[in-house]
């Protein structure tokens, strides 16, 4: 007759054992959270991001609200003049379809906060600018920085244009920001937009949420 192995009841071995036990539940209740998440994501298709982002497009704006209070009360206006007497304008390169339709991101940021005051989308040409140029209007700058891009240089007077890296390091970092945030925007990108619309309104929601603290799903 064959005698039954003893069996361990040291406190290590228990250990051991309900440690297993629980790494085993570990494994089956996280495999259960990845199940449950991608039959979450699964549940919104191509089609519907696409339509949830283009019902955003008619509540974007494109001059920061937070910068053109009208109530002299609060101290809010009081940064309002000291914020708006400078501000530094770059242009952010992009495409859409194919490299050789390029689309840029034009704005301009306050110097003193580094925060978007507006923005427009186009070519690189005088005529975007302009534009731009138009929506900075009510701030009256008194201070443009910029590169040497020939654009600012034909339209801002010169008593108020300063060129030169030294003080526009603030709005390269946002462009690097964005790059990180966006993947249209990266150089050497294999992403891109389709769509200029959709190109556009992807990078206003996210100016729009993070530079002019907009809920646009409210």
């Amino acid at each position: 007759m064959s005698v039954p192995p003893k069996l361990s009841c040291s406190s290590t071995a228990i250990k051991r054992a309900n440690q297993e036990l629980r790494n085993k539940s570990l494994k089956w209740q996280s495999t259960v959270v990845v199940s449950e998440i991608h039959r979450g994501f699964s549940a919104f298709t191509k089609n519907t991001v696409i339509s949830i982002l283009k019902s955003t497009e008619d509540s974007l704006v494109q001059v920061n609200p937070l910068f053109l209070q009208t109530n002299t009360d609060t101290p809010r206006d009081v940064r309002f003049e000291l914020v708006c007497d400078e501000a530094e304008v770059d242009e952010q390169g992009s495409f859409v379809g194919k490299k050789s339709n390029q689309r840029w991101l034009w704005h301009a940021v306050d110097h003193a906060t580094n925060t978007v005051i507006a923005y427009v989308f186009g070519k690189r040409k005088d005529t975007v600018f302009q534009k731009l140029k138009s929506l900075l209007s009510p701030f009256n700058i008194g201070r443009y920085y910029t590169d040497d891009w020939g654009a600012y240089d034909r339209h801002l007077n010169a008593e108020e244009h300063e060129i030169g890296k030294r003080n526009t390091q603030k709005i390269e970092r946002k462009n690097l920001n964005f790059r990180i945030w966006i993947k249209c925007l990266t150089r050497r990108t294999i992403c891109f937009s389709k769509l200029e619309k959709m190109h556009d309104i992807v990078i206003g929601l996210l100016i729009n949420k993070v530079e002019f603290g907009r809920d646009t799903h409210a």
